[in-house]
């Protein structure tokens, strides 16, 4: 059949299985806008507030169904206003396709209304990018890119459209749904090597990463745990892998991880690290970190094996397989002196956990996690909020964690709580965030109350910027230049002009009563909950120090 290079950019992605994208119109995208209308009851698109919303609602998204995340934004400012959302999808891996539009392939290059370099700019934040000259090329262009962006390590890939090859017309065939690049997998002597060093350890620990989610092996690293007994410690990436109850889940290491894990992760012998990239907020001082451990690193990237620690065996192949074979080859052992050294840790931990009579950060998860089940969402923003809800909420299960982890995103979380409710089909989220980072992207609350999504949004409210203010009091000797926020917004009734609920909470003894009417709402909530400026996340591993220099409580 011979189509327009728009309606063969919508019907690919129908053909290729979207079901719902995300963007903003605008003038160098119209023709694609115009087709998506025509095809309305094929494909759904939400329009947010702002590019940079959709970028997220489209990695929450991604993350939350497993499948292809896909995101429109016409040229110029639309195009730049994606960038953040692209950078935070590419540093986390998740498998985003960005569809722009441009000028005229003649208007190229001459500084034209709304034009930028897309594809220079975007080069260093995707896996790749491309822009079509031709509409021949654009079915076998939005094609690969969902395979290039599924296969391997995922990751966000860009196509930018000029306005002229949306117009053009060519034959357009259907064809079938891409597939991913068939994985890599680790040959036999490679796995007897991994089971000839679990048999030798005396102190085994499971690192566990976000690429543990994206290989579908939780139920792996579980069965290898309870055959090692090996106790499981996590990256930020990689909580909700594990059920937070499991036995042997010790929770986040690192900077801002729990006591327990990290303090087994520098006592182990053997480090099994899957799906991690070892980033410095999760070592500490490299030359310290698990020094008198093994490393085996096992990750789909083979760019990632020695790029940051050091591995005693690399091993660049499919998680899943490969822990399947370890596994098979293993039988069942009992470490008691380990377990018994771990279980010291836990104690040493549960010592220094703060206070239960207060509205603290720690009592305020606790208690949300009471009106929430296995398929709620937890999205979060970046700064104290996102660790604490990292240390203390419990996970039950993978795809359900939407957070920044490797750009470290303000204002990621309202539009990565919109596509994560999304694409579970309107399941209830809550969005653990700060007064700060609430503050980047809060217009994104038009696009929850339009779309009447039930997002419960906690808004952790101690009137500064958090984390940075944490940092100067402990390393700046409480120079606090520009983190007093000192801002006069009222989130009650910012949420109330939105057309959402909004509560506050300044007590503790409120706090059940409040949450409990917030819960019963099947639409956007807003809560404002007032925390003391100089609760901290602690533990905390001062930048550049070691399990030795561990902060685990304030005072």
């Amino acid at each position: 059949m011979i189509l327009t290079g728009a309606e063969i950019i919508v019907e690919t992605l129908i053909e290729q299985g979207c079901k719902t994208v995300f963007g903003y119109p605008g003038g160098f995208v119209l023709n694609i806008y115009d087709e998506l209308y025509k095809r309305s009851d094929r494909i759904r698109h939400v329009i947010t507030a702002h590019e940079q919303g959709a970028a997220h609602a489209a990695d929450g998204y991604a993350r939350v169904s497993g499948d292809v995340g896909v995101v429109i934004a016409t040229s110029g400012p639309g195009v730049t206003n994606l960038i953040t959302g692209i950078a935070t999808a590419h540093l986390d891996s998740v498998p985003l396709v960005a569809i722009t539009g441009n000028v005229p392939l003649s208007m190229l290059g001459r500084d034209s209304f709304q034009e930028v370099d897309t594809t220079g700019i975007t080069m260093p934040i995707t896996k790749h990018n491309y822009i079509v000259k031709s509409a021949k090329d654009l079915a076998k262009t939005i094609r690969e890119a969902i395979r290039i962006a599924k296969s391997g390590r995922p990751g966000p890939v860009l196509i930018d459209v000029p306005k002229d090859v949306q117009l053009q017309t060519c034959e357009y065939l259907p064809s079938e749904k891409e597939q991913p690049d068939a994985y890599p997998r680790a040959d036999a002597a490679v796995i007897e090597d991994i089971v000839q060093l679990i048999r030798e350890s005396k102190r085994p620990y499971i690192y566990s990463g976000g690429g543990v989610i994206m290989a579908d092996a939780a139920a792996e690293v579980m069965r290898l745990a309870e055959m090692i007994d090996a106790p499981i410690g996590f990256s930020m990436m990689g909580l909700s892998a594990v059920p937070g109850d499991f036995r042997y889940n010790l929770g986040m290491t690192g900077m801002h991880g729990r006591y327990a894990s990290t303090k087994a992760n520098a006592e182990a012998d053997l480090v099994l690290a899957v799906g991690v990239r070892f980033s410095d907020r999760a070592t500490g001082k490299k030359s310290k970190y698990s020094q008198h451990a093994k490393i085996v690193h096992i990750d789909i990237d083979p760019a990632e094996i020695n790029k940051n620690i050091n591995a005693y065996l690399g091993v660049s192949a499919d998680i899943k397989s490969t822990l399947s074979a370890v596994i098979e080859k293993l039988t069942p052992e009992r470490r008691p002196e380990w377990m018994a050294e771990v279980e010291k840790y836990r104690k040493e931990e549960a010592s220094c956990a703060p206070r239960d009579d207060s509205l603290n950060p720690k009592v305020l998860i606790s208690h949300v996690q009471k009106y929430t089940d296995v398929n709620t969402i937890i999205a979060t923003d970046v700064g104290q909020h996102q660790m604490w809800t990292a240390q203390n909420y419990c996970h039950k299960r993978p795809r359900r964690f939407l957070t920044s982890g490797g750009l470290g995103t303000m204002g990621y979380g309202m539009g990565a709580a919109i596509g994560g409710s999304v694409a579970a089909g309107g399941e209830r989220t809550v969005l653990f965030t700060g007064d700060g980072s609430f503050g980047m992207n809060l217009t994104e609350l038009a696009t929850a109350v339009s779309n009447q999504l039930p997002i419960v949004v906690i808004v952790m409210n101690n009137g500064v910027l958090g984390m940075v203010r944490q940092w100067q009091t402990l390393f700046y000797d409480k120079r606090y230049s520009q983190t007093t926020l000192g801002r006069k917004t009222d989130f009650v009734k910012l949420a109330e002009a939105f057309g959402a609920h909004g509560f506050r909470i300044s007590e503790l003894s409120h706090l059940d009563e409040v949450l409990e009417k917030a819960f019963s709402l099947n639409s956007p909530v807003v809560i404002d909950c007032l925390i003391d400026q100089d609760e901290f996340v602690f533990p905390m591993i001062p930048p550049g120090g070691s399990i030795d220099d561990i902060i685990v409580k304030q005072g």
